[in-house]
């Protein structure tokens, strides 16, 4: 059991919103023990509610005063309407989680119209790992909590997709292809981390274009791929427009990623690496409240910065290079970067071992910059 970082209201109703897998559940029932726990992977529990969601009201005693957990509330959007009506009549306080948001996009639900706010759960951080973390082991297997007490961390992922494969996308009626779909991830993991072309992904997995586009939309409302954009703000350059692509966890990558006997490590390697920054990236500044936008920076002659942050507390770019020994061509973007915006902070993680500067750019190794990203972030 690790002691995570996130922190929760502690008076005001909140979504806590995050792919299945990530721990939401058992920190909710860890902190939250005298709770109402209502569990809607429950067949009864979802049955009941879903025919009539007024029944929501009978599970509550009248006085209660503790937090009410609905955990997959997205199995029934409708309860939110009765959610909402509860927490203005009753002041009742409730924990909704979800693994999904494809369903309260479509039934158009307000979220409750800020009346309760927004969290994420995320895999482990290398802040939570502390001194379990190895990266060897991270950039294999990634940082899903039951990855740290599983036997057979590489069947457990190849379970976890095949599993999203039947109770998301079969079972919601997300598409009626699976065979289609099995495609498109395999295709889309060679993306990862690269300029997403969307019709290079069709046509690889030999998919309408149109189709491919929606079952991209369907990965990010699984939450379990994102796509960054890139960062414009007082563009000095021709810079180009399409957004970047990548799985939530470097593991789930590595498990979807198809690898034949002629695949070069640098296929991987690379792409594993930039992975495990990003989603450390996403979560330490969602949990520390730091408040910053994550993007990427490329110009039309290829000029290239992997990771732009840029919020109230500054503008950082961060480049990640997999090599243990940097050349002038490594630091070539974050020059063009920091020439046209001087006031950034520019970082270089590299496999080295040794801290050095590069005028303006730091040059640090990747796992110092991991186990103290709190502190680069700051």
């Amino acid at each position: 059991m690790y002691s995570r970082i996130i922190k929760s209201p502690k008076n005001k109703s909140f979504f806590l919103f995050g792919p299945r897998g990530t721990g939401k559940t058992t920190w909710l029932k860890t902190n939250f023990k005298n709770a109402i726990y209502l569990d809607l992977l429950d067949a009864e529990l979802f049955n009941n509610l879903l025919a009539r969601p007024e029944r929501l009201k009978k599970l509550i005693p009248p006085d209660f005063t503790d937090w009410i957990i609905i955990d997959e509330v997205q199995r029934v959007p409708l309860l939110l309407h009765e959610v909402h009506k509860l927490i203005e009549e009753n002041h009742f306080k409730f924990i909704l989680t979800g693994s999904s948001a494809r369903k309260l996009k479509q039934k158009n639900i307000n979220l409750l119209a800020g009346r309760a706010l927004t969290y994420h759960m995320y895999p482990l951080t290398t802040l939570e790992l502390k001194n379990a973390f190895n990266i060897k082991n991270s950039l294999q297997y990634g940082h899903l909590p039951a990855i740290f007490t599983e036997e057979n961390p590489k069947k457990y992922l190849e379970s976890y997709i095949s599993t999203y494969l039947r109770e998301e996308i079969q079972n919601e009626g997300l598409t009626r292809n699976l065979s289609a779909f099995s495609r498109f991830l395999e295709a889309a993991s060679f993306s990862q981390g690269a300029v997403l072309n969307i019709s290079a992904v069709a046509q690889d997995s030999e998919i309408n274009r149109k189709v491919v586009e929606n079952y991209f939309s369907i990965l990010e409302d699984l939450m379990i791929a994102e796509r960054i954009h890139i960062f414009t703000k007082k563009a000095k350059r021709r810079i180009i427009s399409h957004p970047k692509f990548y799985f939530f966890d470097v593991g789930i990558y590595r498990a979807i990623r198809p690898k034949g006997p002629y695949d070069l490590p640098e296929e991987t390697d690379g792409a594993a690496i930039e992975t495990l920054i990003f989603q450390e990236l996403k979560a330490v500044n969602s949990y520390l409240d730091l408040g910053y936008g994550i993007f990427y920076w490329r110009t039309v002659d290829e000029v290239e910065v992997d990771f732009i942050l840029y919020g109230e507390k500054g503008l950082k770019a961060i480049e990640v290079k997999r090599t243990s020994r940097i050349n002038p061509k490594d630091l070539r973007g974050l020059k063009a970067f920091s020439k046209d915006y001087p006031l950034a902070k520019c970082y270089l993680l590299y496999s080295g071992d040794k801290k050095l500067f590069d005028n303006n750019i730091e040059i640090i190794p990747i796992e110092d910059f991991l186990k103290n990203i709190d502190y680069y972030l700051a």
